[in-house]
């Protein structure tokens, strides 16, 4: 398969050759995972963990399925991020009461309150990784990028 090319529609295809789509997409994700890592390292939480408590803190309860499509990680790696969660008191488990068979979990009063704390912080860690360009070009860069994202 030929890599795909960056340069606009209708743009000089002598134009200069752009990195291609993967690298660049992997190059931003570097550069704010580690701005929000900074920002998480001084609450003790690692971006794995940040992305669960951030599904979870919608109050709504998600299976384990469901938790580890969010988190970008495999069911085993999620089962030990969610077990240091629960040993933190950051988060519990409970079975679904309309499906006895699986089992949810939420955040407890300490996790909805770490995420309130936090939440602020990491907003500001991701304003400041996209600082360089516009704001109108940061919303639209997000638009896109939910786009592609799902």
């Amino acid at each position: 398969m030929a890599s795909t090319s960056l340069v606009p529609r209708g743009a000089s295809s002598t134009a200069r050759p752009t990195q291609s789509l993967h690298t660049l997409l992997a190059r931003v994700t570097h550069r704010v995972a580690r701005q929000v890592e900074a920002t998480l390292a001084g609450c003790g939480l690692a971006l794995e963990q940040w992305r669960v408590l951030d599904l979870l803190a919608d109050g709504q309860g998600h299976s384990m399925s469901e938790i580890a499509e969010h988190a970008m990680v495999p069911a085993p790696t999620l089962t030990k991020i969610v077990d240091r969660l629960v040993d933190n008191a950051v988060v519990h488990r409970r079975v679904d009461e309309r499906d006895r068979r699986r089992v949810l979990v939420f955040t407890t009063d300490h996790g909805a309150d770490l995420h309130a704390r936090i939440a602020p912080q990491i907003s500001r860690a991701e304003d400041d990784a996209v600082a360089e360009l516009e704001p109108d070009d940061a919303a639209q860069l997000v638009r896109l990028l939910a786009r592609l994202a799902t």
